[in-house]
């Protein structure tokens, strides 16, 4: 049967807790193996003086499974101390979240912020969130052991040195030892201080100011990793410090400091280490840096140098892009002395930021409306990606060397991204609204690693646009039919003379079904010896489907010298794109040109009239015509005005839009109602209602609910009633399994626009299962039938009971037990006594099934002298 040791362990501890109280401290780590396996490592430091010793060490996995993970290796340890590290792997049932368990009787006697810590079980636990969308995660390592030795009246610190090979954040708390099952100790308290025992959230430093009593005591530290502001699991440590009343001084070691570094450098920190008691020192480091895979760092005692109460030692790191990662390496460093009673060790800290180098210098292309960036291929393998940067006029940016990225106050802005190292081209047509003559744009590029950090930025390069030749000032349609007309103007080109260009002249014209000129095809072109000749009108084109863009090429046409006169631009169309939402339309100034528009007039067709009329103006690229309704079409124009300077002289343009219609459209959700509810335990229902602030406008539209449901945290919300009454707002849930569930409520307009949910409601209210202390089977018709007193819903039990011998009477796994007060497989009842039971309760609860474990004692009266000893079969 499981786990049959629990109570007769129980026994014998009450009777020789010498050979069991041996846990001092401990802490379980996960490496990720693959999608749903993990291999864990148990390390713990026990007393080597007790003669308890654990071969296997039970692990309850969180997922209602146990098993045994084998010990590995034993490190004998000064000071009676031993280091036992047990390693075994397991295959969980799925994505969630998941608390592993590790207990073991007993701790060490004589902690003295544990009460009767002789006789209470030692446990540790690690948290890991499961979730394959936020990619694979194993736990940080622990890199500094957790025993330690402080001395009464002296300032104590200590660091876990934890590091996450995945470069996750990390953040450390103080939190309560815990006992069997993973529980609080009941009466634990901080070790006492002169002032005051704190940790520091951000480095992990353990800082006690100061130990006000000698002894043991025990501490636990909960290091909690963090992805993406996700908390993705914690490792509860257990630690054990000693107290010494001495007159020993701790040696004392020089700051190191922290840095930031580009990979590639070499960062050399000498720590020197004095002891003023002229104790002889020992000097060693640990941290992220000396268990990276490539490149680890060193840290070497000068031993020539090391004098009475002095040692000097280098840590040395050749860092490369390997080493890149959003967090900071944390490196710790510990002198000893060797005091023959009562060494002590002094720690000091320091952080390494590892940045990668900056992308080379961008080379830009400019156009008439756009720019081209090409930049060389980072050599760090790592680089995943690279982001662009753009701002009008340069920055003079100097990187801080602990920056990567551009900060946003350069004024520069974030305009797109490549999707790998090798892919080192971008165009940049803001977006296909293009780029604006007359400005100078600068340009910066980060290179991106797998975590997320950025490089420094690349050094600062600037252009300004191209003009054109010809430089166009208007493409404005003028007929607005399936076989339409768009006029074409441009300046008249100058200083041909220069080239020498004497003519005569053709003009080909080129034209492009898209705004950005990418598919020009020659759609006509005339010959002339009059360069005022400016206008061209392209007949015959659909002007309702989609805007067109233009461009023109001027040609020197005198026999035998005929060559292409300057480059040609595009300028498209204006296109009012339209996007109907609730009784509005969005009017959105969709155009591409080498000339500044500085404002736009916008016309909507008058049904009455058949005319178009001016409804509203605006300098920005978007109008909202509001006040509409919804369902019916309406069509607009745009006319736009603008400047262009070329060779100083300023030329004005109004160019006309094409046509196009919507109609407003209800899109916009309505707010979610405010969720109550609660469980009615025995009657086996969840009550849930809703509602919202009277006169609340964004509910004015609401017709009906949808009510969601998950009887888990983590399980996905799945509709379970639909509602079509705005009035109709309360529903009594009769779940399955349990009453424990999480809900969320959302609202429906007249035109089915869902809301987002509401705050989501999680019930967890019916978890009573009492087991009776009293039993008394014998046949009155009452109390005949050992049952427990409950409201909660469980899916099994698994119930063990024992008589005073510790001989098992009965067993089942009936959540209602029905025990008839006979041993198992007999009729004969037990006798009258007390009965010592073990039940694993196996409930739903928010997080799924969970399983906990009840003990205690039953009184029984049974009017039978059967005495259950001699029942051994």
């Amino acid at each position: 049967m499981k786990r049959l040791w629990l109570p007769i362990l129980f026994l014998v501890y009450l009777v020789s807790p010498l050979y069991a109280t041996h846990n001092r401290a401990g802490e379980i780590t996960l490496t990720q193996i693959d999608e749903l396996t993990y291999e864990i490592t148990i390390t713990t430091f026990t007393f080597t003086l007790s003669q308890a010793d654990r071969n296997e060490l039970e692990v309850q996995w969180g997922d209602n499974t146990f098993s045994y993970a084998p010990r590995i290796s034993i490190t004998k340890l000064p000071n009676y101390y031993q280091k036992n590290v047990y390693i075994t792997q397991h295959t969980f049932p799925g994505p969630g979240v998941y608390v592993i368990v590790v207990q073991d009787p007993n701790r060490n006697d004589g902690v003295k912020n544990i009460p009767n810590s002789v006789n209470v079980v030692f446990s540790i636990k690690t948290t890991i969130l499961i979730n394959p969308l936020l990619g694979n995660n194993s736990s940080p390592i622990l890199l500094n052991p957790p025993i330690d030795r402080a001395a009464y009246g002296q300032i104590f610190i200590h660091n876990p040195a934890a590091y996450d090979p995945d470069g996750d954040s990390i953040s450390y708390k103080l939190t309560v030892c815990t006992e069997q099952d993973g529980r609080p100790i009941d009466g634990y308290t901080l070790p006492p201080a002169s002032d005051t025992l704190f940790i520091n959230a951000y480095t992990g430093d353990l800082t006690w100011i100061t130990p006000a009593d000698t002894g043991i005591f025990n501490i636990a530290i909960d290091i909690e990793e963090w992805r993406s502001g996700v908390k993705i699991g914690n490792i509860v440590r257990d630690m054990q410090i000693d107290v010494f009343n001495t007159d020993n001084h701790p040696p004392v070691q020089n700051e190191p400091g922290n840095y930031c570094i580009q990979a590639g450098n070499l960062l050399s920190i000498d720590m020197i280490a004095t002891d003023e008691d002229s104790d002889s020192i020992q000097q060693w480091a640990t941290g992220g840096p000396f268990v990276v895979e490539q490149n680890p760092a060193t840290y070497v005692v000068d031993k020539a140098s090391a004098t009475i109460g002095y040692s000097r030692a280098r840590f040395e790191w050749h860092t490369d892009c390997s080493h890149v990662r959003k967090q900071y390496y944390t490196v710790v460093f510990k002198a000893e002395d060797s005091h023959p009673e009562t060494p002590l060790v002094d720690i000091r800290n320091m952080n390494i930021r590892v940045l990668g180098p900056a992308p080379g210098m961008p080379m830009l292309i400019p156009g008439s409306n756009s720019v081209t960036v090409t930049w060389p291929a980072d050599t760090c393998l790592p680089v995943t990606d690279y982001q662009i940067f753009r701002k009008t006029g340069p920055a003079g940016y100097v990187p801080d060397t602990c920056t990567g990225g551009v900060p946003t106050e350069t004024g520069y802005e974030f305009i797109g991204s490549t999707k790998e190292r090798l892919d080192t081209i971008f165009v940049d047509d803001n977006n296909g609204n293009g780029l604006e003559q007359g400005n100078e744009y600068c340009y910066m590029i980060v290179s991106v690693y797998p975590d997320g950090a950025l490089s420094y930025p690349s050094p600062e390069n600037c252009t300004p646009l191209v003009e054109g030749s010809p430089s166009l000032l208007e493409v404005s349609v003028v007929d607005h039919t399936s076989s339409g007309t768009i006029r074409l103007a441009w300046a008249r080109p100058s200083k041909l003379d220069t080239i020498p260009a004497t003519g005569p002249y053709e003009y080909i014209i080129y034209r492009s079904d898209d705004l950005l000129g990418q598919s020009l095809v020659q759609v006509g072109s005339f010959k002339t010896s009059d360069l005022n000749d400016t206008i061209w009108l392209d007949e015959n084109v659909n002007t309702e489907m989609f805007p067109w863009s233009y461009g023109v090429e001027l040609y020197n046409d005198a026999p035998g010298n005929r060559f292409l006169i300057g480059m040609p631009e595009a300028a498209s169309s204006l296109y009012p794109d339209l996007v109907g939402e609730d009784n509005h339309i969005v009017v959105r100034m969709r155009k591409n040109v080498p000339w500044i528009n500085y404002d736009h007039t916008v016309y909507r067709l008058n049904q009455s009239s058949g005319e178009y009329d001016s409804i509203g103006f605006t300098t920005d690229e978007t109008f909202i015509d509001e006040g509409l309704s919804n369902g019916v079409e309406y069509c607009y124009r745009v006319t736009s005005t603008g400047w262009r300077l070329l060779d100083g002289k300023l030329y004005e343009n109004v160019n006309y839009s094409h046509t196009n219609c919507t109609m407003p459209v209800d899109t916009i959700p309505p707010c979610p109602p405010d969720l109550n509810g609660y469980s009615v335990c025995d009657s086996g229902y969840n009550h849930v209602s809703w509602s919202y602030e009277e006169d609340i406008p964004c509910a004015a539209d609401v017709v009906g609910y949808i009510l969601y449901y998950s009887p888990t945290i983590e399980l996905p919300m799945v509709p379970i009633a639909e509602f079509n009454s705005r009035n109709d707002t309360v529903y009594d849930h009769y779940a399955e399994n349990s009453l424990t569930g999480c809900y969320f409520v959302t609202a429906i307009d007249s035109f089915d626009n869902e809301s987002v949910p509401s705050v989501r409601l999680c019930l967890d209210e019916c978890s009573n299962y009492v087991l009776p202390n009293v039993f008394s089977p014998n046949g009155d018709g009452i109390n005949d039938i050992y049952r427990p007193l409950r409201t909660s819903y469980i899916e099994r039990v698994d119930m063990t009971i024992f008589n005073r011998w510790g001989l098992q009477v009965f067993e089942t796994e009936d959540p209602d037990i029905n025990w008839d007060g006979k041993i198992t497989g007999t009729d004969k009842l037990v006798a009258p006594g007390v009965y010592y039971y073990i039940c694993d309760v196996y409930e739903y609860r928010l997080t799924g099934l969970e399983a906990y474990v009840l003990t205690g004692f039953i009184y029984v009266y049974s009017g039978s002298d059967n005495d259950v000893f001699i029942e051994t079969k």
